[in-house]
C-alpha cells in the first residue's frame, strides 16, 4: 500500500485529496500548521472524520521548521509527495510579502531538500495561474513567459517552479507543477469570493463588486483539480526524468458579474451589489488552456459552473 504525503492537507484542497486517496486504499500522511489565516476551526472540521482511520497520520506542524519536518520524513516511508502548503490570496500578500517569502520559498525548498535526503523521486507541486499575471493572449500556454508577476504570491508561486526544475535537474526527481486556476466546491476557504458571496446573500447584505463586473475567472471545481492531482502523481511514478507544468483548469472563463447572478439563481435571491474599485494586483482575466493535461495526464473536467455551484450551495446550507 503506498503512503503519500500531503503538505497543507487539512485545507480545502488538500483535504478533499485527502478523502480521496484514503477512500481509493492509499495510506495518506497530512502536513499542516493550522494557521490563523482564516478560522482554524474549519480546517479542524474538514479532517475530523479522518484522524480515527488508521491509514492516516497527522503532523501539526509548520513546513518553515525543517527539523520538525525532517521528522515526519523519517518516520514514514513517503512513496510520493502533494506539495499543496502555501500562503495563498494575492491581496494578502501584498499586505506581508516577507511571510509570503518565508513559507512559499523556504518551506518549499525545505519539502525538496527533505525529499532529496530521503530519497523521494515523485513529487506534485502547487503552483498558481496567478503567473500568468495581466498576459494580454489567451487561453493561457504553459510556454508563455511569465516573468512578470503583480504580486508577491505570484512571484513565489513562480519561483516555487523554478526551484523545482533545479532540483529535478541535480537529484533527477521527477516532478509536476500544477498551475490551478481559481478552484471552488465544498470546504472552500470562507475568505474566498464563491463562499463569500454566498454568506453575504444569505444574509441580505451587498456584494462588494471591484470594478465594473467583467474581469473573469476559469473555475475549476475542487473534484476536477482532485482528479487531476492524482492523474499527476500516477504520471510521475509511471515515466522517468519528468519535469512539466501544467495547467488544471476549466477552460471556460465565467465574469464577475456572472458568478454574482449564478450564487443569487441558486439560491432564489437577487444580489445587491456594492460597486468598488478594482484592487492592486488583481488580474483582469484567467484562462487556461488545457490541452496538455488533457494529452499527458487525460485530465477532463466534468463539473459545469452552474452545476458547481449547485454544489456547493447545497453544501453550504448543510454546514449552517
Amino acid at each position: 500500500m503506498k503512503t503519500y504525503l500531503i503538505t497543507g492537507g487539512a485545507g480545502f484542497i488538500g483535504s478533499t485529496l485527502s478523502d480521496k486517496l484514503l477512500e481509493m486504499g492509499y495510506k495518506v500522511v497530512v502536513v499542516d500548521n493550522f494557521c490563523d489565516f482564516y478560522n482554524p476551526e474549519v480546517k479542524e472540521k474538514n479532517i475530523k472524520h479522518n484522524l480515527q482511520d488508521n491509514n492516516y497520520k497527522l503532523y501539526r506542524i509548520d513546513i518553515r521548521n525543517k527539523e520538525e519536518l525532517s521528522k515526519v520524513f523519517d518516520e514514514n516511508n513517503i512513496d510520493a509527495i502533494i506539495h499543496l502548503a502555501a500562503m495563498a490570496g494575492v491581496r494578502p500578500s501584498i499586505e506581508n510579502p516577507i511571510l509570503y517569502q518565508e513559507v512559499n520559498g523556504i518551506g518549499t525548498q525545505n519539502v525538496l531538500e527533505e525529499a532529496h535526503l530521503h530519497n523521494i523521486k515523485n513529487l506534485v507541486m502547487a503552483s498558481s495561474s496567478s503567473v500568468y499575471g495581466n498576459c494580454k493572449e489567451v487561453p493561457f500556454k504553459e510556454e508563455f513567459i511569465v516573468d512578470y508577476a503583480i504580486s508577491p504570491y505570484a512571484a513565489t508561486k513562480k519561483s516555487n517552479e523554478v526551484m523545482a526544475h533545479v532540483y529535478h535537474h541535480l537529484y533527477d526527481m521527477n516532478i509536476i507543477m500544477l498551475r490551478f486556476f481559481t478552484v471552488y466546491g465544498p470546504k472552500q476557504r470562507p475568505d474566498l469570493a464563491i463562499n463569500k458571496f454566498t454568506r453575504l446573500m444569505i444574509n441580505n447584505d451587498p456584494i462588494p463588486m471591484f470594478g465594473d463586473g467583467t474581469t473573469s475567472r476559469d473555475y475549476t471545481y475542487v473534484d476536477d483539480i482532485v482528479d487531476g492531482i492524482i492523474k499527476s502523481i500516477h504520471y510521475v511514478e509511471e515515466n522517468e526524468n519528468v519535469y512539466e507544468i501544467i495547467n488544471l483548469g476549466n477552460s471556460n472563463p465565467v465574469s464577475l458579474k456572472e458568478m454574482i447572478d449564478t450564487i443569487g439563481e441558486v439560491l432564489g435571491v437577487t444580489p445587491k451589489i456594492e460597486k468598488l474599485p478594482m484592487q492592486p494586483g488583481d488580474v483582469d482575466r484567467t484562462y487556461a488552456d488545457i490541452s496538455k493535461a488533457k494529452r499527458l495526464l487525460k485530465y477532463n473536467p466534468k463539473t459545469s459552473f452552474h452545476d458547481g455551484i449547485e454544489k456547493f450551495v447545497e453544501w453550504y446550507k448543510q454546514q449552517k
